[in-house]
């Protein structure tokens, strides 16, 4: 999701958006569960269904359960950009990877299963990081609604296919665990695409913090921009491609210590899920 915002009934901070994206492909037929359930581990939190039993929307943890706040990331690639790719054009970003990794930062990865395919080896050693998580960001990062900021926007029909088929691709990528979370491409969604995506059994994952990350140049002011908006629960939207957002593993670099000296501590968004569901 590049940060281009539309929430229902309420507007969000908005971000610049990708508007190069491709014609989803034809579905798999199934998609493997998000995390398997064992004697041995158990599920990733999610939310109760919402009203009518539409797919829960999760945007913060909870204010008051300490100094809490999940950085999220976005790697982001369409499906038509591909010959961009192999012209040279980067939309993964392994030195933010690292640099999360020597700052010891946990992290939730949402992730288009076009770039898992593009990425297969970077998308598995996320995946089989206990640092990070991956999420889904869909398919072909096509919009759920109308309207969403120049996306194409994929029918009610292909909705459901679109996810499953990026698990797919996580799975094809040797990723053991993808979550069961799902970020809705520009941050775009209705009770459409709620009822749609019901039958998949995710939790949706918002932010309410915009890093302002997609396009700048500018690491400062992304850096000053997280800081200011940081609250107990926060979670943050950035992005994990260089093409799309360059500016972002040195803003990392400058929020991170900041927080802890605030005395932050950072999570995964299951984290906050998690004690999302305590609280109720």
């Amino acid at each position: 999701m590049t940060i281009r915002v539309r929430r229902v009934a309420a507007a969000c901070a908005l971000g610049a958006a990708l508007t190069a994206c491709g014609a989803p492909s034809a579905p798999h037929a199934s998609r493997p569960a998000p995390s398997a359930p064992s004697a041995a581990v158990s599920r990733p939190p999610t939310l109760a269904p919402g009203p009518a039993g539409l797919t829960p929307v999760f945007k913060n943890g909870p204010r008051v359960d300490g100094k809490t706040v999940a950085l999220t990331f976005d790697a982001d690639m369409t499906a038509d950009e591909g010959p961009r790719a192999a012209k040279g054009e980067h939309f993964d970003n392994p030195q933010l990877i690292a640099t999360l990794r020597t700052l010891k930062v946990p992290a939730t990865v949402f992730m288009t299963g076009r770039w898992a395919d593009e990425y297969p080896a970077e998308a598995r050693a996320i995946g089989r990081d206990p640092q990070f998580e991956i999420a889904n960001h869909s398919y072909s990062h096509y919009a759920f609604t109308g309207d969403c900021y120049g996306l194409p926007t994929v029918s009610p029909d292909r909705m459901k296919a679109d996810v499953e088929r990026a698990y797919t691709a996580f799975k094809k990528a040797g990723v053991p665990n993808a979550m069961p979370y799902f970020r809705f491409p520009g941050g775009c969604y209705d009770r459409q695409a709620l009822k749609t995506l019901s039958a998949v059994g995710v939790t949706a994952v918002q932010w309410d913090v915009v890093s302002g990350d997609a396009f700048a140049t500018d690491s400062d002011a992304v850096a000053q921009q997280v800081l200011e908006g940081v609250k107990p629960g926060s979670v943050v939207v950035m992005h994990c491609t260089r093409s799309a957002a360059p500016a972002t593993e040195r803003a990392v670099r400058m929020i991170v210590p900041e927080l802890r000296k605030k005395g932050y501590r950072f999570v995964k968004v299951s984290e906050l899920i998690g004690a999302t569901g305590r609280h109720r």
